[in-house]
């Protein structure tokens, strides 16, 4: 217990806990979208899944539940990372700093990953609980999509937190690699093609959705 404590107090700790936890819902994306695409299949194929899912049980259950604790991990891990590499250099460079190999996708990863936050609560909201759904219908799947993007507001809302997700996948995956000692450090940021691949597939696959319904493709 003493040595969790100890690697939890260091960066580099701090660091893996990130990169462990990233990866554990990078997987639950991963089926989470291919999920949400058999949309595009009709009512019957994803209502389906979805009573399958709840066929389940304590299955689901415990897949929530530690998807909740890599969540909490992982946002606790960056927050204190964070706040430690800000008490280390307490003054900003006088004449500013050009970043050297960063992405644009490593420079938004704090705000980012704020949205994304945001975006979760308002997601379980919308098509989990449904308080905040204007005709949420229990084990419909399809017509909770097809009625929630309805509005165009949300639609909106839900590209730009899509957006968020997409740069900070890029960036996490490729940053895991590197935390986990998996991958070495690259001088060339933008040829990291596992995370540019899976990232921009990843976003794609949820974005289409809102993006079909606002056409008319979904009814």
């Amino acid at each position: 217990m003493n040595r969790v404590q100890g690697l939890w107090d260091t960066s580099v700790g701090k660091k893996a806990v990130m990169a462990v936890t990233g990866l554990i819902m990078l997987a639950y994306l991963i089926t989470h979208v291919l999920a949400n695409l058999t949309v595009f299949q009709g009512p019957a194929k994803i209502n389906a899944y979805s009573a399958f899912l709840h066929g389940t049980g304590g299955a689901l259950w415990v897949a929530r539940l530690v998807l909740i604790a890599a969540l909490v991990l992982h946002v606790v891990a960056a927050a204190q990372f964070t706040a430690r590499r800000r008490a280390a250099r307490p003054v900003a460079y006088a004449a500013g700093r050009e970043p050297q190999v960063s992405t644009f996708a490593s420079r938004t990863i704090r705000w980012g990953g704020v949205l994304i936050l945001i975006f979760i609560v308002y997601h379980l909201l919308h098509f989990t609980l449904g308080t905040v759904h204007p005709s949420f219908v229990e084990g419909d799947p399809y017509h909770n999509v097809a009625a929630g993007f309805g509005n165009p507001l949300v639609v909106v809302f839900y590209e730009l937190a899509l957006a968020a997700l997409g740069l900070h996948l890029y960036h996490g995956i490729w940053s895991s690699g590197r935390s986990l000692g998996v991958s070495p450090p690259s001088p060339h940021p933008l040829k990291r093609q596992l995370a540019a691949v899976l990232s921009v597939l990843i976003w794609a696959g949820f974005a289409v959705i809102p993006i079909a319904v606002s056409a008319g493709a979904l009814r």
